[in-house]
C-alpha cells in the first residue's frame, strides 16, 4: 500500500510503499511508541512518535499538519478507521498533503 512519509529534517513529503501494518509505520518513524491524530473526515491519520518531544533527537526537525500540534521527527500519513488496527492507503493526495504541511 502507499503511505506518505513526512521528513522534517529533509523538509520533504514523499510517497512510500509499505506493508499495511502498524509495524511498517513504526519502522518508518523509527520508534515503537506510535500515536496518531486524525487529519480529515476520511479517517486519514498522521502517525508520529508519541514521545517526540521527550526523546532527545539531534536535528530531527519539526513540522505540523494544518492546525495540529507540532511534531518532532518523522510522521506517516495513512488511513485507519479503527485507531491503527487496520492500515490502508490514505485518501488525501500527495499534492494536497504537501500544501497542508508546514516545516518549522
Amino acid at each position: 500500500m502507499k503511505a506518505f512519509l513526512i521528513n522534517p529534517k529533509l523538509k520533504e513529503v514523499t510517497e512510500v510503499e509499505i506493508e499495511p501494518t502498524i509495524e511498517a509505520i513504526q519502522d518508518l518513524i523509527g520508534f515503537k511508541t506510535v500515536d496518531s491524530d486524525e487529519i480529515d473526515f476520511n479517517f486519514d491519520q498522521l502517525f508520529f512518535d508519541e514521545e517526540c518531544f521527550i526523546r532527545q533527537q539531534d536535528q530531527a526537525g519539526r513540522f505540523k499538519v494544518d492546525n495540529l500540534a507540532p511534531i518532532a521527527g518523522k510522521g506517516v500519513v495513512a488511513n485507519s478507521a479503527n485507531n491503527g488496527k487496520t492500515i490502508a492507503s490514505p485518501q488525501v493526495t500527495l499534492e494536497a498533503l504537501i500544501k497542508r504541511v508546514t516545516f518549522l
